[in-house]
C-alpha cells in the first residue's frame, strides 16, 4: 500500500536545527523513500510499512541521542507526490 506523511520535528530545550538536520538525513538514507523537505515539514513517499519501518528506526535513534523532542505528523494512504 502506498503513503504519503508529513512529518514536523520539534526539539525541546536545546538548539534545534542539528537535530532536525540529522532526522531529514538519516531518513534520506532510506532509499527506498522518497523525502521532500521545506522550511515546515518533511514529506515522504512510498510505501506504507518501509516509510512507517523508519520512522520507528529514526524517531527511536532521536530520543536516544538527542533527548525529547516532539514530533508530529500526518499519514494518508495515497501517493502524494506532486
Amino acid at each position: 500500500m502506498k503513503a504519503s506523511v508529513e512529518i514536523s520535528m520539534y526539539p525541546l530545550g536545546r538548539e534545534f536545527k542539528p537535530d532536525i538536520k540529522t532526522f531529514i538525513e538519516r531518513m534520506k538514507n532510506h532509499h527506498d523513500i522518497i523525502c521532500e523537505v521545506n522550511g515546515m515539514s518533511t514529506q515522504m513517499f512510498g510505501d506504507y510499512r518501509e516509510i512507517m519501518n523508519a520512522l520507528t528506526e529514526e524517531i527511536a535513534y532521536s530520543f536516544e541521542k538527542h533527548g525529547k523532542s516532539v514530533f508530529v505528523l500526518k499519514i494518508i494512504n495515497a501517493f502524494l507526490q506532486q
